[in-house]
């Protein structure tokens, strides 16, 4: 175990575990940054509810909520650095599991900050529905990210995000990438949407994306309807052609966008150190380390068991 405190051992923890070759292109590190995202994305400004802080997801009420469906892959990869930093908070380690994804896959270093407590109940965990819908369009993109205190600079820098990873029809409904490098992060999201010729498509679930098929290379990339909304509004626009022309512009404002992201909901003094109400009253708490076996103990759990054996290839290199 390491020492309380030692950031730079969880960081080297969470590098050795990027490289899964089971898992979609090779790499959890678009997952992770995912989860990051996720599990700050619930913040709403004009309440001061949700954010980064408590670690939500370990509830159902959170946890299972349709926007976050296959981040339980992302917890599961995270649980052997729980076991082997047994002090940190999941809030702080899916955080930072995010900004380090980012940095060991060509992104820019995100200023993370630690800090961050564990729920010990349910009872703060923020209502479903703040969550982006990839189906939707300008005025929910807008609304969305406006609640959590973004403007549009800040929308489409975090935007920019997709570079990484890929949909899933059995988890957000959309399927396929959005660039031909999933694992690596670049801009080649903008030029992508700026540049290619994007049709839509109602794949079986019914579900409308965009696609563009690559003749010469046989394989296809696809959009949602709120990355073509980034084209549709000027506000919006004008920042999609800046940072597909201009990759340290988009570098820089990413960072800041997501560091700023990795901190909503959360209070600090002048030291840095939080002062949200319950970090005051319990302290740095970090939850225990969840069991090895799936599911809550003598009851059933639909979502585990078909988890289990879908996590059962790469389990096994953790």
């Amino acid at each position: 175990m390491s020492e309380r405190g030692n950031y730079e051992a969880i960081r080297k923890s969470i590098l050795e575990l990027l490289d899964q070759p089971e898992y979609d292109d090779g790499s959890v590190g678009p997952v992770l940054v995912r989860l990051a995202w996720h599990s700050a994305g619930t913040y709403d400004a004009e309440t001061d509810t949700g954010g980064s802080n408590g670690a939500g997801m370990r509830y159902e009420a959170e946890g299972g909520d349709p926007a976050n469906a296959g981040l339980q892959h992302a917890r599961v990869f995270l649980e052997p650095v729980k076991a082997a930093h047994p002090w940190v908070t999941y809030s702080d380690l899916w955080t930072l599991a995010g900004c380090v994804a980012i940095e060991a896959m060509g992104g820019p270093k995100i200023n993370w900050l630690p800090g961050r407590t564990d729920f010990v109940d349910d009872s703060k965990l923020p209502p479903r529905g703040r969550l982006p819908d990839g189906a939707k369009g300008v005025d929910h993109v807008r609304n969305v990210f406006t609640r959590m205190g973004f403007n549009d600079q800040e929308i489409v820098a975090l935007s920019g995000a997709h570079n990484l990873g890929r949909c899933h029809t059995d988890r957000s409904g959309f399927e396929g990438k959005w660039v031909h490098s999933p694992t690596r992060f670049s801009n080649q999201y903008f030029r992508l949407l700026t540049r290619l010729e994007w049709k839509p498509k109602k794949l079986n679930n019914g579900v409308l994306q965009f696609v563009h098929v690559d003749e010469d290379l046989d394989e296809g990339l696809m959009m949602l309807p709120t990355d073509m909304a980034l084209l549709s509004d000027p506000g919006f626009k004008e920042w999609v052609l800046l940072y597909a022309d201009d990759k340290a512009a988009f570098y820089a404002d990413f960072a800041n966008a997501f560091a700023k992201l990795m901190e909503l909901g959360i209070q600090r003094d002048a030291q840095g150190k939080v002062v949200n109400s319950d970090n005051l009253k319990g302290g740095y708490h970090s939850a225990p380390k969840k069991a090895n076996k799936p599911g809550l103990p003598n009851a059933s759990n639909e979502e585990a068991e078909p988890l289990r054996r879908e996590n059962e290839s790469f389990r096994a290199r953790l």
